[in-house]
Order: C-alpha cells, then structure tokens, then sequence
C-alpha cells in the first residue's frame, strides 16, 4: 500500500489499516472467540465441517483459478483420508506423521496423473476428472482387504486424547483451515498467482511468453490434492470412521458448486461458498421435505442475480459507494 510524504510527515498521526488486513483480523477473532461464547457441540460440528470444506474449497480454488474444473477433488480427499488412517491402524505411524503421509500420498497420484490430464481443455478435462474420480472410489470399493469396502474403516482413533473434544476438534480442523487458506492467498497473491491467471485467460500467448505452462499446472494440481489430502485425513479423525461414499462424484460437485456460488475469481469466494452451502442446510433442517427445493430455489436466484458469485456484492456496493461520492459534473 503506497504511503504519501504527507501522511509520513503527520507525525502522531496513525495511518488507516488496509482493508485487506482489517476484514480477515475480525473474521479471525469471531471464529476462534465465538466458541468461548456458546458451548453448543451442534454449532461446533458445523463449525468443524465448514473449517473442513473451506480447505477442500480454497484447494480446488487454486485450479479453477489455471482455468480447470475438476470433478474429482474429492477422490484425492479420500486418498489422503485412507492413507492417513491405514498408516494409523496398520504402520502404527502417530496421528501427525499421519497426515503427512495422507497429504503425500495425494500429491503423489496428482503428481503421476498430472502431467497427462492438464493438457486437457473444458469439457474434457471435466470428464477425465470425473472417471478418475469413480474409479478411485470404485478402489476403495473394492479393495476390500485394504479399504474395508463398502463396510470402511471404523475405530480411528483420535488425533490426541486432549484432542478428542468438540471444541478442541474445531480449533484443530480451525488452524488448519486458516493455514490452507493463507497459503493459497499467499500462492495466488505472489508472481505465480498472476501467471497462473495469464494463463487462464490466455494460455497460447503465455507459453509463447516462456511459461513453463504445464510444469506450473502440475505444480498447482499437486499443492491442491495435497491440501485436499490433509482435509481428507482431519475429516477421519474427526469422525472416526470413514467409507467410499464419503468420497464420491457428488462430494466433488459440492466443492465446484462453493466456488461457483462465492466467487471463482477471488480467494474469498470459496470461502463465502462455504459458509453458505455448509450452514443453509442445517438452517432449513426444519424442513426436511422442503429442504432440497428451496436449497436449489435460492442458488437458481443467487447464481442469475451475482453472475461473480456471492463476492461480486461487495463489488457492486462499493461502486456504488463511489459513485454517490463522485461529485456531479457542472
């Protein structure tokens, strides 16, 4: 934020926050203070839930951002989940350990499978990533002497005994969530984030700048499932058992719908998304029959009404708060 000798010269005089420190310092303070407020073990289940999809969100964030929408985020998600807990129960790796490898064996299959379904464009990257995420699934089905089958994985244990309480699975699958985030906002604010987005707009003049195209695609695709991985292996610990279907085409869909919604082209809009896909549900649990139609009811109107997602609010409302300032022409 560039300072004026003006505003250096005003000796005591203390300069304005950017925005873009102040917004996300309150959102920090309310989620990790209102549990001190509420001692409600609902609130922090969905709470938990909503920390675990903002990191599956904001990493399938970074490839939309390469211009890529994946189907099969999820399939990577229970990648991480089962080899987290399969290094658990069988290696007798401790918990943390754990995730590492959960997040490694993810970045492993992106970064084997990269490489081939990159260069693939629109739809038929889409497809791709939809078969590869059924037949990923169809593994864990399977394999059952691995997996467990259909029957999953039960009896996982926690992550700590200390760790084992809502509040303090919350505040785990919190920092987490805040470190993801911040990564992929440190990623999509540097250098790489502007070539990335170069390259969505206009690949062919990139590479012919000198991008290394596909190297920096893979690069993203592997930090995504690997971010996606480590959701994958907190979300079993935190459930404590995990099964196929967890994991499925529709899990995936989820994630893409949170991205639409928030916002595709800004760090906040998968989490907007989230916020909005994970709590709306459990706000209209009061009407079980009716819940699926005005679900789909409101995201038909907010989808026609904010082409830009959820985000593009806070871009309609502030033109309009400059052009009230504008001053009238004579």
């Amino acid at each position: 934020m560039p300072v004026s000798d003006t505003a250096l010269a005003g000796g005591g005089q203390s300069l304005p926050m950017p925005r873009t420190v102040v917004l996300p310092a309150i959102a920090l303070a309310l989620m990790f203070g209102w549990p001190l407020l509420a001692a409600n073990p609902f609130l922090f289940t969905v709470g938990t839930f909503i920390a675990l999809n903002a990191i599956g969100a904001t990493s399938l964030h970074l490839i939309i951002r390469t211009g890529h929408f994946s189907l099969g985020h999820a399939a990577f998600m229970g990648v991480g989940a089962y080899c987290c807990v399969l290094a658990v129960k069988t290696l007798g790796l401790p918990p943390t350990l754990a995730l590492l490898t959960g997040m490694a064996g993810a970045a492993a299959l992106a970064l084997v499978i990269g490489p081939v379904v990159l260069r693939l464009t629109g739809k038929y990257f889409v497809l791709v990533t939809f078969l590869l995420g059924e037949v990923i699934r169809m593994v864990f089905v399977e394999w059952t002497s691995v997996t467990g089958g259909s029957t999953g994985i039960s009896a996982v244990p926690p992550l700590h005994p200390s760790l084992a309480g809502p509040v303090a699975t919350y505040y785990v699958c919190l920092t987490a969530a805040v470190l993801c985030v911040g990564l992929c906002a440190r990623i999509l604010g540097s250098e790489i984030g502007r070539t990335i987005d170069a390259i969505r707009e206009a690949e062919p003049v990139a590479e012919c700048s000198g991008v290394p195209v596909i190297r920096l695609k893979v690069t993203i695709f592997v930090i995504a499932c690997a971010l996606v991985g480590l959701e994958g292996g907190l979300l079993a610990f935190f459930l404590r058992y995990i099964d196929p279907t967890s994991f499925s085409m529709v899990e995936s869909l989820n994630l893409v719908v949170m991205n639409v919604v928030g916002g595709m082209y800004s760090i906040a809009g998968p989490l907007i998304g989230t916020l909005f896909i994970v709590a709306l549900p459990e706000l209209l649990r009061g009407y079980v029959e009716l819940q699926r139609v005005l679900f789909g009811i409101i995201l038909i109107v907010v989808m026609a009404a904010l082409p830009g997602g959820m985000v593009e609010i806070s871009v309609r409302a502030r033109r309009l708060v400059a052009a009230r300032k504008k001053p009238a022409a004579p």
